[in-house]
């Protein structure tokens, strides 16, 4: 028995990001929003190992594209009322598109 799985309807894009220390960490982009507030990417955590990947429960996190000295840069939002509003929106857009798979 084996399993045929299209990799196409499986696609995903990946961004590495380097911390403050130099180090890299690779994420999967889930989502980006733009809205006059700005441009702001839901992203996950990549692993090598299952488990970690499994322990992180997936977590996400939220960044804003900015712009530092001429080069897109990500950002961590520092405003929470913010923060909240988009993890409102991105959580409904992830309902719609587990929605949509499901009815596929």
């Amino acid at each position: 028995m084996s399993d045929n799985i299209n990799n196409e309807e499986f696609e995903v894009d990946l961004i590495t990001l380097i911390d403050d220390e130099g180090t890299e960490h690779e994420f999967e982009i889930l989502d980006v929003i733009e809205n006059d507030k700005g441009c702001f990417y839901a992203l996950l955590p990549t692993f090598e190992d299952p488990t970690a990947s499994v322990e992180s429960e997936g977590t996400y996190y939220i960044f804003e594209a900015i712009e530092e000295d001429g080069e897109e840069q990500l950002a961590e939002v520092e405003d929470e009322e913010l923060l909240d509003q988009l993890a409102e929106i991105f959580e409904s857009h992830f309902d719609e598109m587990y929605e949509s798979a499901d009815d596929a």
